[in-house]
Formats: structure tokens, C-alpha cells, sequence
């Protein structure tokens, strides 16, 4: 999914249809001739990617702060999960919890990890539960993550989110956020190559769609200012009511008769699917398609049926290792191993991967900080890292700065064989690190900071 906001995040339509389908099926403690796996040699070493010794065993003693003592870590993970029923963060922390406490723990400390099941609408009853309870927010995420953010800086308790959403959120104080920048096109780089290297000739004709409703309108802003310093001409412009269209055959006809070449698409999957279903019968073909990477995974392969190979359906993972490819990433591939062992039944997804690296920071950051574990010890460890990977999960994120622009992407296109990385030119490993820093000229709103609720860091402890 889209980590800066989810499209159409209002509405059941758009968070019921979010990620995929299947999982893995066995465990496996073993290669076939009794050799230990990977993941149970990583298990022994708490080492993750090229991290080392991220989590082990030690001599912590004291109870430094809200949440720890000599023997665990309380954190809290968000989620939606009782209202989606996708329990992506819930299992990324289950895996790499599993996995720390075996290898030892943080210091010696175990990682309990509460799902925080926001539902929707209950961010603020979570936080507050959070606020008493928690040392810290870890790996997670709501779709309407705004309604919890001033609570959050009330207590001052630090996030390292897995997704952020609403712009009063991404980017907040005492956030460890590793995908950009509020006031940054996340996808600048992405718009830049399709307007100008892959597809010039849609440059002149480029529409978008999006839900009605207030999130999804701000994401629709944002996208055509962007495309607009691209370079493109914004040619057709719609919503479609987020309860769902019965007939997206009024939006296809729109889109053929202005001649639309190439088409921004900020919603669910599901429409998705039934809007390119009517283009293609009726035998239009647009240049190419921004499923967003909501659409990243397998469900959306097996909805879009016969138009897969029509359409031409892309998608920027802002700088994720791309799921497909993990034997080819060692940190990918670790990932995949774990989630055999402690989530049989569970699917790495796109969310999972940002969740396990927020997890792998957390972990990090408070090693570093010993026995002395404290909020502001955590919050200022993570912050000193300047080219953080999530131990090769990620392209490289500057995260000393709270607001600055994601300088990699990586674009990925839908196939019936599968997804797998489009010809976007890469010049970094799997990643294109050129793109261009464009910084939004529109008020969209602002993150929440402590000075907003009357607190400073002198507050953090």
C-alpha cells in the first residue's frame, strides 16, 4: 500500500480489498538433508541482513522507563486489523519478535509486542491505552493515524510506524519515519521517468482517478501538482463515490474520448480491476496504468484476468527490495526464511517488509542504548542514521531529518507471469537513485509537533 496515505482510506471498499491473498503453507527447521535453515542459523546469531548482532542476550538490570524492565520491552504495533482483517503488521512483529527473543532478546530484554487494533475509527482509544502502557510504537499502522498523533506527542511516546497516513502524522515529532518527507512528491522520481523517459508520448494526456473522500482528494492534489512539474498535461480529472461504482463503463468512455494516455489510479484494487475490465473491452489501451502499490502483490494478478496483459499496470515501491526477486537480497531472502518458521500461514507483504525494517531500527537503536533504555535514548540513536537500509530491506533513507525527500524508487509492472521490475534503468543495485526533489508548492496541512501540545524534548525521557 501506499505508505504516505492509503487511497480511499475511509471507506471498507478500499481497506477490505488492500493487499493479498495465500502465504506459505510449511514450516521448516531444516534443509532436506538436516542441514539447519537459514532462518535457524539468523535465529542463533541475531544478526539481520548486513546488521550484526542486532539482537542477543545481555545483563540488563534496571526499569529505566515506562514499558521496561531488567527482563522484556513493551511496545505497541497499530493496526486496522479488526476492520480489514489484514494482519500484515501484526505478523511482521510476531516474526521478528519470535526471531529477536530466541537470539536473545535486546540486551537480554524480550520484545512484547500488543497489537493496538485501531478498527478504523478508534486511533485515539488505542493511543491512549498506548500512552499507559508502552515504551514505545513499533512497525504499524492506521489509516486515520491523525486522530492519535497529539495524544502521541502528549506522552511523548516515539513511533518507528511501518506505514503513516494522514498528513498531520507522517512526519510528526519523535517519528522514525523511513519514506520521505510530508512536504516531498514521495513519486517524483517515478513521474519524472514516466513522463520523459518511459512513456513521452503521454506527457499531453494524463488523467486521474481517485475516491471521494477527504484523504483521497489531498493525495489527488498532491499527485497532479506533481505531475504537472513533470511536465504533464493534466487532461481529465474524476472521483468515484467510495461506496463503489456498479458501472465504471461512464469512467472508461471519459477517459477514451480525452484521449487519456496514461492514467493516475488513487484507490482499491478492486475497482481497478472492473474500470480496466471495460477499457479493455472496449479495446482501449492507455500507454500505462500507476496501480499504486496497493495493487503490489498477488490478489491484484488474479482480479485484473484477461486485461493483465492489455494494460500496461505499474507501480513505484519507493525504494523496497521487490518481494519476487528476494533470492537475489540476502535481507529479502531472511525475511521470507523467518516468516516459514514463526508465520507458516502468514504472506510477506510490501507493508510487512516496511514493518520488519521499522522493527530492525528499533532493535538497533535500543542495543545502542544498554542498560540505560529511555525514550529519548532510542529516539536519538535512530535519528544518527543517515543511510539506513533495515539491513538491506530498503534503499538507502536519511533518516537525521525528519521532512526530506526519498531520492530512490524502483518501479515494478504487473505481469500474468507475476510482478516483476519494470525497465526503468536502474543505477544503484535494484534502485534509481536520481530522482528529484520537488517540494510541494499547495497547503496540504502539516505534522503535529511537540511545541503543538505545549511540550519540547526537555519532555522526552
Amino acid at each position: 500500500m501506499r505508505v504516505k496515505a492509503i487511497p480511499a482510506a475511509l471507506t471498507a471498499a478500499v481497506l477490505l480489498a488492500v493487499a493479498g491473498c495465500g502465504g506459505h503453507d510449511d514450516a521448516a527447521e531444516s534443509d532436506g538433508d538436516g542441514t539447519p535453515t537459514k532462518a535457524a542459523q539468523q535465529a542463533a546469531s541475531g544478526d539481520f541482513g548486513d546488521l550484526k548482532g542486532v539482537c542477543g542476550p545481555g545483563t540488563a538490570k534496571s526499569a529505566p522507563a515506562q514499558g521496561v524492565t531488567a527482563d522484556e520491552i513493551k511496545v505497541g504495533v497499530f493496526s486496522d486489523v479488526g476492520f480489514t482483517k489484514k494482519s500484515e503488521f501484526s505478523d511482521a512483529a510476531k516474526v521478528f519478535t519470535s526471531w529477536c527473543n530466541e537470539a536473545g532478546g535486546v540486551n537480554g530484554r524480550k520484545l512484547v509486542a500488543t497489537t493496538r487494533d485501531s478498527r478504523l475509527m478508534e486511533v485515539r482509544q488505542r493511543m491512549l491505552e498506548a500512552c499507559k502502557e508502552d515504551f514505545a510504537l513499533v512497525g504499524g499502522g492506521a489509516a486515520l493515524d491523525a486522530l492519535g498523533v497529539k495524544d502521541r506527542l502528549e506522552c511523548t511516546l516515539p513511533d518507528f510506524p511501518g506505514q503513516v497516513s494522514q498528513i498531520q502524522n507522517n512526519g510528526s515529532d519523535l517519528q522514525l519515519n523511513a519514506t520521505g518527507g510530508a512536504s516531498y512528491s514521495r513519486y517524483q522520481g517515478y513521474y519524472e521517468w514516466l513522463l520523459k523517459e518511459g512513456y513521452p508520448g503521454s506527457a499531453k494526456a494524463v488523467g486521474t482517478i481517485g475516491g471521494d473522500a477527504p484523504v483521497t482528494k489531498v493525495i489527488n492534489a498532491e499527485a497532479q501538482e506533481a505531475l504537472q512539474a513533470a511536465g504533464a498535461k493534466i487532461v481529465y480529472k474524476d472521483l468515484y463515490p467510495t461506496q463503489g461504482v456498479s458501472d465504471w463503463t461512464p469512467y472508461a468512455q471519459a477517459l477514451k474520448s480525452k484521449g487519456v494516455k496514461g492514467l493516475i489510479f488513487n484507490g482499491d484494487m478492486v475497482s481497478l480491476t472492473k474500470l480496466e475490465q471495460v477499457l479493455t473491452g472496449m479495446n482501449y489501451k492507455l500507454d500505462w496504468i500507476d496501480a499504486n502499490n496497493n495493487s503490489y502483490g498477488p490478489a491484484f494478478l488474479q482480479l485484473a484476468g484477461k486485461s493483465l496483459d492489455f494494460q500496461n499496470n505499474l507501480a513505484d515501491l519507493s525504494g523496497v527490495y521487490p518481494l519476487e526477486k528476494a533470492a537475489d537480497n540476502p535481507a529479502t531472502e531472511q525475511v521470507v526464511e523467518l516468516f516459514k518458521r514463526y508465520a507458516p500461514k502468514a504472506q510477506v507483504t510490501l507493508p510487512a517488509l516496511r514493518g520488519f525494517a521499522a522493527w530492525a531500527l528499533f532493535a538497533k537503536s535500543a542495543k545502542s542504548c544498554g542498560d540505560a533504555l529511555t525514550r529519548l535514548c532510542v529516539y536519538e540513536a535512530a535519528r544518527k542514521e543517515t543511510a539506513w537500509t533495515g539491513g538491506g530491506l530498503l534503499a538507502p533513507v536519511d533518516l537525521s531529518k525528519s521532512d526530506a525527500p526519498l531520492t530512490c524508487f524502483n518501479i515494478e509492472k504487473a505481469t500474468s507471469k507475476g510482478w516483476e521490475p519494470a525497465d526503468f534503468e536502474p543505477n544503484q543495485g535494484a534502485y534509481r537513485c536520481d530522482a528529484p526533489a520537488y517540494k510541494f508548492k499547495g497547503d496540504y496541512g502539516k505534522p503535529l509537533t511537540l511545541a503543538d501540545v505545549g511540550k519540547s524534548m526537555s519532555d522526552v525521557k
